[in-house]
Order: structure tokens, then sequence, then C-alpha cells
């Protein structure tokens, strides 16, 4: 029997958006999009690149950050062109949103900026389609009043993301009501594998996590019903410089995502 809200099942296809967590550099970020393109070509997905140019809420200060936002774009362009697919980059301050909407295709904003009105506002206002992560601390209900700052603000399509919610210390919890509860705000819903398996500060000054347990968690929420699915990925994780403990080997990602489309082609078909 065909229910309502979240349950009314889409028709597009599945959105991934995914890339690494932070860019690292020109070479590697275009060898990550080059190959999630192409699995994403071959399992019949939307494909968006993600990849931060600064990550403002890293553990500890000795943390690389990202290359910043002038090499970042230029890199995040670069890709746009040469791979010819839609990127996506987030942003931390209001100053930064013009400067961002010139060259990505998704704005994105960071969980913990999430209540942050004057950046919702000026997102919105780019007429940029834009992506916010629900907080660790909020309820999937709490994302209306996210979703009313950016209509007010005149954005058009607006997708909210699943990241997980505090759990205790150093612990996330993934909520899948949540997608449900968010969908009702007549808005796109995504999941986000990775940082829901996050231990954030777990890992002596770093983000600890459960890499082995994405894969299930994303094909539950593939079950649950979801427009997109966001996770970060690496050629070698162990030496990533951000996400290490819950970045997808890139080498695994067809089988990933194979699950995924089994999964989501039970839902569809």
């Amino acid at each position: 029997m065909k229910s309502s809200n979240l349950n009314e099942r889409v028709t597009k296809p599945l959105t991934i958006i995914a890339g690494m967590c932070v860019i690292e550099g020109e070479e590697i970020f275009l060898e990550v999009g080059e190959a999630l393109k192409s699995v994403c070509q071959d399992l019949g997905f939307e494909f968006v690149l993600k990849g931060s140019f600064d990550k403002a809420n890293r553990t500890s200060v000795e943390s690389y950050r990202g290359p910043g936002i002038e090499r970042g774009l230029q890199i995040l362009s670069l890709a746009k062109e040469r791979l010819g697919v839609r990127v996506t980059t987030d942003v931390h301050s209001v100053e930064q949103v013009a400067r961002v909407a010139a060259t990505v295709d998704i704005i994105q904003v960071p969980a913990f900026l999430c209540r942050q009105t004057d950046i919702l506002t000026a997102c919105g206002a780019t007429g940029l389609p834009v992506n916010v992560k629900k907080g660790q601390f909020l309820s999937g209900a709490d994302m209306a009043h996210v979703v009313a700052k950016l209509r007010t603000a005149g954005a058009g399509e607006i997708t909210v993301t699943e990241r997980g919610t505090t759990f205790g210390y150093n612990n996330l919890v993934a909520d899948m009501r949540n997608l449900i509860t968010m969908r009702q705000e007549g808005v796109s819903v995504c999941f986000d594998a990775t940082h829901s398996v996050q231990r954030p500060g777990a890992a002596n000054g770093a983000s600890g996590g459960d890499r082995g347990l994405a894969a299930p968690l994303a094909r539950a929420a593939v079950a649950v019903g979801v427009d997109s699915l966001f996770f970060e990925v690496h050629p070698c994780p162990p030496e990533a410089k951000s996400d290490s403990a819950t970045a997808i080997q890139l080498s695994d990602v067809g089988e990933f995502l194979r699950g995924v489309a089994e999964i989501h082609q039970i839902v569809h078909g």
C-alpha cells in the first residue's frame, strides 16, 4: 500500500554527492572525480563532485584545513570543466557565499552552521540549489525552521541532509525517522553515509569512526527513500588529511554503490 510523505517515491534517478572530505590537491581530486563519475554513469546515477576548500571545524588547530578558497575554487572549476560534472562545496561565512556561488552548482551549508540565519539567507539569495546538513544537535523536525529561512530568502531547490545525531560523548547515531520527518517540508532529502558513522573527537585530536557501517546505513536510507546519497572517498583512507576513519576506499566505491543500486531498483522498480 502506498503511503504519504517520504514514502511517496521519487521517479528521478538517485543523485550521488561524493568526493574528498577536503581538497588535497589538483591531481588527486581529479582522479577521485573521474573514478566516481565513471561508476555513477555505469549504474545510472546522477553525480555531483564534492570537495571542501576549507575545513573550518577541525578538532585540532594542527590539522590540515585545505588549500583555501582561491585555490580550492580553481580546482573545483577545473574539475567541472575537465570532467563535465556538477560540483559542490561548503561555505563558512557570509563573505564566502558570492565567491563560491560563481563556481559551484550547489552550495552546501555545514551542520554546525545550519542555524546561522545570515549564512542561510545569503545562500538562498543566490538562487542556486542549497544543501543543508542537519546539525548533530537538532531533530529532523527542527529543520523546518531552516527550510523556512531559505524559502524566505528566495531559495529555489532545497536539500536537507541527515548526518547523524549526537548520542553521548564522541558518538553519533543515524535516526532514519528524520528522513521521513524532513520530507514533510516538501524538500529533497539526502543521507550522509560517512559522516553519520563518525566518532567526533574520539581519535586523539581528530574524529574517529566506523567505516564498515557506512554501506549498510546507506542501503537502509535508500530503502526508506531518499533523493540523494552523500559520502566521502579517498584513494588511501589511512592517508587522508581529514576523516580518514570514515572515508570509503576509492577502489571499493563500485561495490558500495552496486549494493545501493540494488535496493534503489527494488524500491522504485
